[in-house]
């Protein structure tokens, strides 16, 4: 998914082969504990971490193509008979190496609340309506020059109990494939002068207010649509010093699913 890695973060098979590992810069990504964020508790390693490089099995299958995409999974608001509740926006961006090269042909997915802030899930019961005409998840491919384009609905914010009176902003989880499934990155992307940052730990439990900022989208209206949707851009730049942060696979909460 990104240029190939240096020496002290890359491992030789015995047939010579360099596959890659991955370093995780302190400065840049959450730590795996944060006491404010409370499922950190029960979740963070407590034991040295044991890396294990991905061999050549895990970098090459099972391969992620055009074949996985619906005709209309890019498009959130077209899924279902009729349109749902919500504000109409389009979300776009460009996925990057730390080269700043465009990443091509990888696969992009999404998943986030209704316009209400709830998500179509078992495990989110709060009294905000469901929407029967959104699902809510959504997926693309990057073109040739790395670029992903989704129609959704702008998210609304939701409690979620992590301490007293705690709102999560509007935000939108992402998932980036590489040609393989053990080679995904997870982060969220929020919007610009949202008033709940102040208390959410999810936010705040990145070091840098710097790589904070890269999570946030950019209102963009040239690529807004007249009397049809809002415009948000936001890039995806996956390793460097302009990495946008990610999160690890073990630390999604069970109500972002």
């Amino acid at each position: 998914m990104s240029t190939p890695p240096t020496p002290s973060d890359a491992t030789r098979t015995p047939s010579g082969l360099h596959v890659p590992g991955y370093v995780r810069d302190p400065d840049t990504h959450p730590p795996l504990d944060y006491p404010e964020y409370g499922s950190t508790a029960l979740r963070h390693p407590k034991r040295p971490l044991t890396l294990l490089p991905h061999m050549l099995t895990e970098i090459t299958a099972p391969v992620l193509g055009q074949d996985r995409l619906g005709e209309l999974d890019h498009d959130l608001t077209r899924q279902h008979e009729e349109e749902p509740q919500g504000q109409r926006i389009i979300v776009h961006g460009q996925v990057r190496d730390s080269d700043g090269r465009p990443v091509p042909h990888t696969l992009v997915e999404i998943w986030q609340a209704n316009a209400g802030g709830r998500y179509r899930h078992t495990s989110d019961n709060w009294p905000a309506p469901l929407d029967p005409h959104f699902t809510g998840v959504g997926r693309a491919l990057t073109d040739a020059e790395g670029h992903y384009r989704f129609v959704t609905i702008r998210p609304g914010a939701y409690p979620w109990r992590n301490h007293r009176n705690a709102w999560r902003p509007a935000h939108i989880h992402f998932s980036l494939f590489g040609r393989a499934f053990t080679q995904r990155l997870v982060t969220q992307m929020y919007f610009p002068d949202d008033p709940l940052f102040f208390q959410d730990p999810m936010w705040n439990s990145v070091p840098d207010p710097k790589a904070r900022e890269r999570m946030l989208a950019s209102y963009d209206h040239d690529a807004t649509e007249p009397e049809w949707a809002l415009a948000y851009r936001w890039d995806v730049v996956l390793r460097g010093r302009e990495q946008t942060p990610f999160e690890s696979e073990e630390e999604i909460l069970e109500d972002d699913e």
